[in-house]
């Protein structure tokens, strides 16, 4: 199991639908915050410096898989509890547990390929496998 980061966000009122509750593509767009801020917290550089350096994109979604279990409302501060739950030759996958104190309210996971231009055609990408060092760096 890698390491865990906690992302913290303040539900505000427009991240609800008119009856109060969070409208439910916000808990990916949280999820996908998490994600790069997990990166962050394991001391990886911004994804232009990576991209600058040694050719790495970032790591686009490929797969994603939510759960709903209780709402969230606005004045909320909940937390996404970010890991990696498995490592791949080129992916991986974040699970995302989403919580407002002991309460989870959605879990998730996200499948996601570190990517590089590909040199064929550069309006493309490809997966790389999985850099070592970076992999080091979030277990």
């Amino acid at each position: 199991m890698s390491k865990t980061h906690i992302h913290r966000v303040l539900v505000h009122w427009g991240d609800c639908d008119p009856a109060g509750i969070v409208f439910f593509p916000n808990f990916n767009r949280w999820m996908d915050e998490s994600s790069l801020a997990f990166f962050a917290a394991c001391g990886l550089p911004p994804w232009r410096e990576l991209e600058r350096t040694r050719g790495i994109v970032g790591t686009p979604l490929l797969e994603i898989h939510t759960r709903f279990m209780r709402p969230a409302t606005y004045g909320d501060t909940i937390e996404v509890h970010t890991t990696i739950e498995e490592w791949s030759a080129k992916t991986f996958r974040h699970r995302h547990i989403i919580r407002r104190g002991d309460t989870v309210l959605n879990e998730g996971t996200e499948v996601r390929a570190f990517v590089v231009r590909d040199p064929a055609d550069p309006t493309r990408i490809k997966a790389i496998p999985v850099p070592e060092d970076i992999k080091a760096l979030c277990n």
